[in-house]
């Protein structure tokens, strides 16, 4: 099993950043892929970006050039910082954690972001 917590959420105003954080425990290999996802209310969930053990990163569209994935070199904590906060950013961030792309994920209780106008 695989435990993820998530930490690092909270309202910001339009503009402002937040760091949120990952750690992953229990039975995780050094290669892995870790993520985070968010979802908003009425709105499915969606990958908001991604960080393989290699270092590659994917970045959907709508954040790209204001957030930043991260690992720790040991690979068992991730980073998402946020900077440029949009309204639409509003949701709650998950954290994901799999071995492989195709495989199975594991998921953080999630952290709420909360982004005022």
């Amino acid at each position: 099993q695989v435990r993820l917590v998530e930490s690092g959420g909270g309202l910001v105003q339009a503009g402002g950043s937040l760091n949120l954080s990952c750690v992953a425990s229990g039975r995780i290999f050094n290669r892995n892929v870790m993520g985070w996802y968010r979802q908003a209310p009425g709105r499915q969930r969606e990958l908001v970006a991604r960080i393989t053990s290699g270092g590659t990163t994917f970045y959907v569209e709508s954040v790209k050039d204001r957030f930043t994935i991260s690992k720790t070199h040991n690979k068992n904590t991730v980073y998402l910082q946020m900077n440029s906060l949009k309204p639409e950013d509003t949701a709650v961030y998950f954290c994901d954690y799999r071995l492989t792309l195709s495989d199975f994920g594991y998921w953080g209780q999630g952290t709420q972001v909360t982004v005022s106008s």
